[in-house]
């Protein structure tokens, strides 16, 4: 239970804003020995200049082989067993394995092709929004508009049944809750490789037009049963779990700043910039993925040696005063120019593009069907455990 978990110090929060400790360490010592959620020592980083080059240079910093397999209580598995749960999972390579996942994918995720989904976003939100309205005053903004879209989103574009969602959403939370034993969040990981395995199966007989049936069509003979599980799997909890806590924590940041508010609803075409700026001061992923050290090297006047874990703590480097002023407060009027809410470096998001567009289309189309939308007691719930940060219920008026 989360009243027994310690969580990390890069975890931490108060409410919107990182941990005031996780400041102070940015203004004061830049880098610091912190335990991992794996019980070990890592250094974490937490300057932007800092973390930029940490994620930027793979070759020095290249991932620690981690994840909820090697997690202290999970069951033994062989290394084999080990290389088939991180196959196609683009998060678990670097270079140059990660360059060739990467290129089969990128094609699917250009601009061009995102703006083709456009009008079926655009028709996916506007049909929640009509639910909403016709439910009435009050409701819950999380399950009611921030969680489904973003997920039929990822269904349609992988070609994942939205009749699945209740199973994959369940196993979801269940993996990324830092608070749930280590036996269960493995457990949800094996069970989501065990759907995807019979959908990249079904794919396989039969490949349609969606995102994997086309890797299927296009690419079948480059990619294995178990890497297509891979990449399936991680697009489709990254797919919704991300830009739903968005949606969701976006829309109460809002709300808790109504001279913001105000100013996207009295100029909505500075949508834009204010999802690059919600994207920052939100941060909702709390590091980069874990590296370690592959030569000596020096950061904010420590050296960290070969061997050495390090992780990269996004919030405080996106409030770093050295790259833009006032980084504590909310602006929809700067667009948030440099943010590393996506990563940077080869693992920045492939599906920013993707989360980028449901966002602009979301929050303005949200506002103006409801122009006294309001949040309701008791507030918003913020999710601490998770490994992504976000609300678990967002009751709403107007």
């Amino acid at each position: 239970m989360s009243e027994t978990v310690t969580l990390p110090l890069h975890m931490r929060r108060a409410g919107f804003d990182p941990d005031p400790e996780l400041g102070r360490l940015r203004e004061e010592e830049g880098v610091r020995r912190v335990m991992t959620p794996l019980g070990q020592q890592a250094w974490i980083v937490t300057r932007h200049a800092d973390v930029r080059m940490v994620l930027g240079d793979a070759e020095r910093f290249p991932l620690a082989r981690q994840g909820l397999a090697r997690l202290p209580g999970a069951p033994e598995f062989t290394e084999e067993q080990l290389a088939q749960l991180q196959a196609g999972n683009l998060l678990a390579h670097d270079p140059p394995e990660h360059t060739r996942l990467r290129r089969l994918l990128a094609g699917e995720f250009t601009l061009r092709r995102m703006r083709r989904l456009e009008p079926r976003i655009t028709r996916i939100v506007a049909e929640h929004l009509d639910a909403m309205e016709r439910a009435g005053s009050p409701a819950d903004l999380v399950p009611a508009f921030a969680l489904p879209i973003p997920s039929l989103v990822i269904c349609e574009l992988l070609g994942v049944p939205y009749a699945d969602r209740d199973g994959f959403q369940r196993r979801t939370s269940r993996m990324l809750d830092m608070s749930a034993p280590p036996q269960e969040r493995v457990a949800a990981q094996l069970e989501s490789r065990a759907y995807m395995t019979e959908l990249v199966g079904r794919v396989r007989a039969e490949p349609g037009d969606e995102l994997l049936g086309m890797l299927v069509r296009e690419h079948g003979d480059a990619l294995t049963d178990d890497e297509l599980v891979g990449i399936g799997s991680l697009l489709l909890v990254a797919g919704h779990e991300t830009t739903s806590n968005m949606l969701g924590l976006g829309t109460l940041a809002l709300l808790r700043h109504p001279e913001q508010l105000d100013l996207l609803r009295k100029e909505p075409d500075r949508i834009d910039a204010a999802v690059e700026e919600l994207l920052r001061w939100l941060s909702i992923v709390h590091s980069g993925t874990l590296k370690v050290a592959a030569a000596e090297v020096e950061i904010a006047g420590h050296t960290i040696r070969p061997g050495e874990l390090v992780m990269c703590s996004l919030p405080t480097a996106n409030r770093d005063p050295a790259v833009l002023p006032e980084p504590q407060a909310l602006d929809i009027s700067r667009g948030a120019p440099g943010h590393l809410a996506f990563g940077h470096g080869v693992h920045h998001c492939l599906g920013a593009p993707l989360a980028r567009m449901e966002m602009r289309i979301a929050f303005p189309a949200l506002l103006e069907r409801f122009p006294g939308l309001r949040a309701a007691e008791p507030g918003g719930r913020f999710r601490a455990f998770h490994v992504v940060y976000g609300l678990t219920s967002l009751p709403v008026e107007w």
